[in-house]
């Protein structure tokens, strides 16, 4: 395994649809646990390939690190298939480090997709781990969380976001 490279916006890469995982072999299998590493390493709760340059649609996850209960999850061609109510709470993300804002997503998602040996799963999540799952399959389909804001309040945090990196 390896630490892998996080790209940053505004890498292409982040603004575009991510393709079906085709094959779930020893490449995937090998990328989806570096991810894992270079998440926990960063540190972060979720991982998009995307973010480290694969256009494919393949997530990694873990809230329960943060309070010392690991619980990972890598699953390939993610879908969220349901969701249901309302919930604002503050994102970041690795792809834009030092930018922070409230998000609204819903409050519950059901998440289907295939684990490493190729099984069809299915989630059901609420609260932050809804979120998480939001956050990364937006990933996938080239969307960052301030793509989800006006216009105004988008167009201020990446200004703040370049001033930041000028530092």
């Amino acid at each position: 395994m390896a630490i892998l490279q996080i790209r940053k916006y505004p890498d292409r890469v982040l603004s575009t649809k991510a393709s079906e995982v085709e094959d779930i072999g020893g490449e995937i299998v090998d990328l989806a646990n570096s991810m894992l590493e270079t998440m926990y390493k960063a540190p972060g709760i979720g991982l998009a390939a995307p973010q480290v340059g694969r256009s494919i649609r393949l997530i990694v996850f873990d809230i329960g690190h943060t309070e010392g209960e690991p619980e990972p999850h890598i699953v390939v061609n993610p879908v969220i298939t349901a969701s249901e109510g309302e919930d604002i709470q503050e994102e970041g993300c690795l792809s834009l480090p030092g930018i922070y804002a409230s998000v609204k997503r819903a409050y519950a998602v059901e998440l289907k997709g295939y684990d490493l040996e190729g099984r069809e799963i299915t989630m059901q999540a609420e609260g932050l781990l809804a979120r998480v799952i939001q956050h990364e399959v937006d990933h996938l389909d080239g969307k960052l969380f301030v793509d989800r804001m006006s216009k105004v309040r988008r167009n201020l945090l990446l200004k703040r976001y370049f001033r930041n990196l000028e530092k």
